[in-house]
């Protein structure tokens, strides 16, 4: 095992001298001009070096100290750009600049060069980078299993205003970010058939026949802890066929056939997400899904077997096993499968350890997006599991007549297995019943759930249900894509909060001083100038900075309303027409997000967005009133531009059917104010800023289930002489003139009695809680004031905060910190180990070294926690190695190094 650090110290040079050897030895670029390509290579290669120490003590730390280890399966992983976020982590920056300055190129210049990484397709994904942050920042003992997807999303293109997907290949000039584990590959089964066997003691056990194998290769990816040495790690996966093709059928020119198996077998990892309209597309999503929970679960148990053998008495006490969504159910039975078929537990103590060691988060509200796989399909695919779900349904069943004997219609309603001519595997009802807990992510969702989707579950298992409210990284979402904030906060309250963002609060009270908010709106128009920037680069359209920013930008959903977004567009748009534009404020609008490629209704109205914007940036009259973009292609990258600049969150779904949402957390800690509905997190976002500070609109959950029993919205359009404007400009084809009619699925929606997000019920309520939005826009004071104490009541909703509770309430996990003799000095007396915080000291001051210096600055930091000064200061330890390893009148100097 390397020493701790050893690459920091020791092994590598500087910085400068690393991005020039790796330029020449490891890319071979030897031009006296150096691409922007390469350098951003041989930077990212650089820093990475300075991880993989880390990363490994960190590994090392975790087999040898952690009780309890956590695997967070997931089939989305935004992790964005790791570049800007490790050099931050590492406390890189200012180095780096110096050292690509002797190149002509700055740090944000080379970052541009790398691609997104296409491993997720929206809040579900960023949601998991964020909370794979917040482990490596509690130094908390978890690793990250997902895919390694060839192709991402897609690339988002407009064409005469409709969406356009282009490949995502972003993998394409490689990842420097990722290391192989080709030792650790898996073998992975499909197809085939279950044989019962007895074995020679006459036991019976179970073997799945004549399948067809693929390999799950690993690819690792460091996450890197802030500042505190602790590099957790994503592992992801790539499919791969057992033999590359057949060699005889090549040799006599059949070569289609000679690389199916290659081919067939990378189709897995190949696309995020296929298009599941078709039964092709369904069947390689459910591969997807088994493909990941059974090469994880694979790796875990190989991991345990090196260290104990087949002896699984400890497994469920050691692991815990995270399922993000119900899209990693399948672990439920693949667990239960690994541990009889492979090594012969009985079925009792294989449930045991399995129903001990998962815990499932549940992310909709939407019962058509919980999962259901054909029977059909489930068992042509994944015979031998589909038998297993049959069992534990029966078993499941047996306990449900226990408790209901006369109830057939609760053991309807909770089956495993939804039944009819073509029967479903309900993915949701396996990963509950097999699960120890179950979450929500956000109050109302949880309440939701209990008391609504798995209310029969929650009668049963009331003790499994919890609330776990989604949170986002301060440190990406804060301190590194808005630095003009982030060192204002610095200045004003210290740094404390980027590891602890309840320490936000501390800045309440300049909400009432006068000068600070006049800084305030100096950082936030700085950020409203980069996004003008951005929006013309990709658009062409100038926003003007004094105008209110109003954006929406997520997943484009018939539930996220962007349509009622554009309805209000509409109104502002009539109103300048006709000129009653009396106390308007310049606004620009901003929208954004991606379409699913087969969702007919939401890629209309990405056309209906742009046709509108088209309409309205024509106007002379709304030249200097209301602009109105589609941004396309959003991704992490973009939001890093949008968020800070954003004035006015748009957070407007139906309510009852926004689990939790985390872009809402992102712009209110960026001083955004949100005008809602009462759904997902806005209830608890506005409960921390206080209602005054937020724009409430429309019904909630329980006035829109009534609503439905009597919803006539073509009542309410010819009751409001608004929006009766808004439908006739829509419907008479004044923004589509040129294609009559294409809008017709989308005004017959809002026109219909059965439309499920009641978006004519809620139009009047928006409208006016627009009005009160543009009026408290004129009193730039109040509104500065409202936007500071936004973000100053924001520590609620950091995922450090989510985490610590998963830690705590679930995972029963703590943090594995790393050990030094120094810590080891705090907690004893021995003289021996004083003598090393001697030599240490020494060492440090000696030096000269300024990586050196950081280092032992750190590790002083690190064991000497501000809990622990009291008693090491009362035993003089600190002005005592002080002085004897530098000398008089440098005590003061460590003094402040550790303690800043």
């Amino acid at each position: 095992m390397l020493p701790p650090f050893c690459g920091t110290d020791n092994c590598l040079d500087s910085i400068d001298r690393e991005i020039r050897r790796h330029l020449h030895y490891t890319l071979g670029h030897h031009e006296r001009t150096v691409h922007t390509e390469y350098l951003y290579r041989a930077l990212a290669i650089s820093v990475r070096d300075r991880l993989v120490s880390y990363w490994s003590d960190t590994q090392a730390r975790y087999q040898k100290n952690a009780s309890r280890r956590v695997f967070y399966l997931s089939l989305e992983f935004l992790v964005g750009r790791s570049l800007t976020n490790a050099v931050q982590n590492l406390d890189l920056e200012e180095p780096i600049q110096k050292a690509l300055h002797s190149f002509g190129v700055s740090l944000e210049e080379a970052a541009e060069e790398e691609h997104d990484a296409g491993l997720g397709n929206g809040g579900l994904g960023r949601l998991a980078a964020c909370f794979l942050d917040s482990c490596a920042n509690l130094q908390l003992p978890v690793t990250g299993y997902g895919i390694r997807y060839e192709y991402g999303m897609f690339n988002q293109a407009i064409e005469h205003g409709r969406q356009v997907e282009n490949p995502d290949h972003w993998l394409r000039d490689g990842n420097p970010w990722e290391l192989e584990r080709p030792e650790r590959t898996q073998r992975i089964h499909f197809y085939g058939h279950s044989e019962y066997l007895t074995d020679d003691d006459g036991r019976p056990f179970v073997r799945w026949a004549n399948c067809q194998d693929i390999l799950a290769v690993p690819y690792d990816m460091p996450i890197p802890g802030f500042r505190n040495g602790t590099v957790n790690t994503l592992r992801l996966w790539k499919s791969c066929a057992t033999d590359e093709f057949n060699l005889q059928e090549f040799n006599q020119g059949d070569y289609t056939e000679a690389v199916a198996a290659k081919n067939l077998a990378e189709q897995i990892s190949m696309v995020l997400y296929p298009n599941d309209a078709s039964e092709n597309g369904k069947e390689l999503r459910l591969k997807q899904q088994y493909f990941l929970v059974s090469a994880s679960l694979q790796d875990v148990i190989a991991q345990w077997v090196d260290v104990h053998g087949p002896d699984f008495k400890d497994f469920a006490a050691a692991h815990c096993f995270q399922l993000n969504d119900t899209h990693p159910a399948c672990a439920v039975p693949e667990l239960m499968r690994l541990l009889m078929d492979e090594y012969r537990l009985e079925w009792d103590d294989a449930w045991a350890i399995t129903s001990q060691c998962m815990a499932y988060t549940n992310h909709t509200l939407l019962p058509e997006a919980l999962e259901r796989w054909s029977v059909s399909l489930f068992r042509r695919l994944l015979p031998r599991l589909m038998d297993i779900i049959y069992e534990i349904n029966n078993r499941f069943m047996k306990k449900l007549s226990a408790v209901w004997p006369n109830d057939a219609q609760i053991r309807e309603r909770m089956s495993l297995i939804e039944g009819g001519d073509n029967p479903h595997v309900r993915m949701a009802h396996v990963a509950i019943v097999g699960s120890f807990s179950v979450n929500g992510v956000a109050g109302l969702h949880t309440e939701l759930l209990k008391n609504g989707l798995f209310a029969d579950f929650y009668e049963l298992w009331p003790e499994r249900f919890n609330n776990k409210t989604n949170g986002v990284t301060q440190r990406r979402w804060l301190s590194h894509c808005n630095p003009g904030l982030r060192d204002l906060l610095i200045q004003t309250i210290g740094d404390g909060w980027q590891t602890d963002l309840s320490q936000i609060r501390k800045l309440l009270p300049m909400a009432d001083d006068t000068g600070f908010r006049r800084q305030w709106a100096d950082v936030k128009r700085a950020n409203k100038v980069r996004l003008i920037d951005y929006v013309r680069k990709n658009t062409g359209v100038e926003f003007d900075p004094e105008s209110l920013f109003d954006v929406q930008v997520k997943r484009i959903h018939e539930y996220k309303r962007q349509l009622l977004n554009i309805l209000h567009v509409i109104h502002l748009y009539d109103r300048v027409r006709q000129g009653n534009t009396a106390g308007m404020v310049p606004r620009c609008v901003l929208i954004g997000g991606k379409a699913a490629p087969g969702y007919v209704v939401a890629k209309l109205i990405v056309k209906l967005i742009n046709d509108v914007a088209s309409v309205v940036n024509a106007e002379p009259k709304a030249a200097n009133l209301l602009k109105v973009v589609f941004l396309p292609n959003y991704r992490v990258s973009a939001m890093e531009v949008i968020c800070p600049a954003t004035e006015l969150s748009e957070q407007i779904s139906t309510a009852g059917k926004e689990a939790s949402g985390t872009g809402n957390m992102k712009f209110m800690m960026n001083g955004a104010l949100t005008i809602g509905t009462l759904d997902g997190a806005n209830i608890e976002i506005r409960e921390q800023a206080g209602p005054d500070n937020f724009f409430l609109f429309g019904m909630t959950e329980e006035e829109v289930h009534q609503c439905r029993q009597g919803y006539d919205p073509n009542g309410i359009i010819a009751s409001d002489p608004d929006i009766q404007s808004i439908m006739h400009l829509l419907e008479s084809g004044h923004f589509n003139s040129s294609e009559p009619g294409i809008f017709s699925m989308l005004t017959a929606g809002l026109r219909s009695a059965h439309d499920p997000w009641v978006t004519i019920g809620d139009l009047r309520s928006y409208i006016d809680a627009q009005k009160c939005v543009n009026d408290a826009y004129k009193d730039q004071q109040s509104w500065n004031r409202m936007s500071i104490i936004n973000s100053a009541t924001s520590g609620w909703f950091s995922s450090d905060r989510t985490i610590q509770q998963y830690a705590d309430e679930i995972w029963k996990v703590g943090p594995v910190r790393w050990t030094l003799f120094a810590e080891r000095a705090l907690i004893s007396s021995e003289v021996w180990y004083r003598k090393v915080l001697v030599l240490n000291a020494t060492w440090w001051w000696l030096s000269g070294s300024a990586v050196v210096r950081v280092r032992f600055r750190r590790a002083l930091h690190f064991c000497w926690r501000s809990d622990q000064r009291e008693r090491f200061d009362a035993r003089g330890w600190l002005p005592q190695t002080a002085s004897h390893a530098i000398g008089s009148g440098a005590t003061p100097l460590l003094d402040k190094l550790v303690w800043g």
